[in-house]
């Protein structure tokens, strides 16, 4: 098994992180935000209310975030155009009624906020007490699923021959 190197590892995670969004984001807005779960369920991913960008390195480093329910990403937009990578970004996904809302972070992947369709917390009787948390757990482990599915369907792309003609349609709809 070949060594690797810790610290180079680490700093391409970022880039990766960056590009994925990067990549989910156009997907969303350009009609290539549905992806089928190996169930046959599909589930429609898209960004909205809240995306970061960020260019340069150390005190140079410069963020634009679009926030806001009815938000364009107008900020956002403009700071890809400028050449900055998205830091962060909102996530919703829907899936049959099923809505969920996670923020993702680049750099290391880390999510944060995870809102999960509601889950009924009165607890009937002669149901089981654990049933509800059972619910909730399956529902963050979907999420979680989800986001694999999107991240697997990125590496396939970028790792593909392919992946010189999405930069280019990416580059196209930054531009648009």
């Amino acid at each position: 098994m070949p060594e690797v190197d810790v610290h180079k590892a680490d700093l391409l995670a970022p880039f990766i992180g960056q590009d994925f969004l990067t990549w989910l984001w156009f997907c969303t807005e350009t009609g290539r935000g549905t992806w089928t779960l190996g169930t046959g369920e599909t589930v429609a991913l898209s960004m909205t209310q809240r995306v970061a960008v960020q260019g340069g390195e150390g005190e140079s480093r410069d963020t634009a975030t679009s926030a806001g329910p009815q938000s364009r990403l107008r900020e956002a937009r403009l700071g890809l155009r400028t050449g900055k990578k998205v830091h962060q970004a909102r996530v919703h996904m829907e899936m049959d009624e099923n809505v969920w809302q996670v923020q993702v972070r680049a750099e290391d992947f880390a999510l944060s906020g995870l809102r999960t369709p509601k889950v009924e917390l009165r607890v009937e009787e002669g149901e089981d007490p654990d049933a509800r948390f059972l619910e909730k757990m399956y529902l963050i482990d979907r999420c979680l699923e989800v986001l694999d599915l999107a991240f697997s369907s990125f590496l396939e792309r970028r790792l593909g021959p392919d992946w010189g003609r999405e930069v280019e349609a990416v580059k196209a709809w930054i531009l648009a």
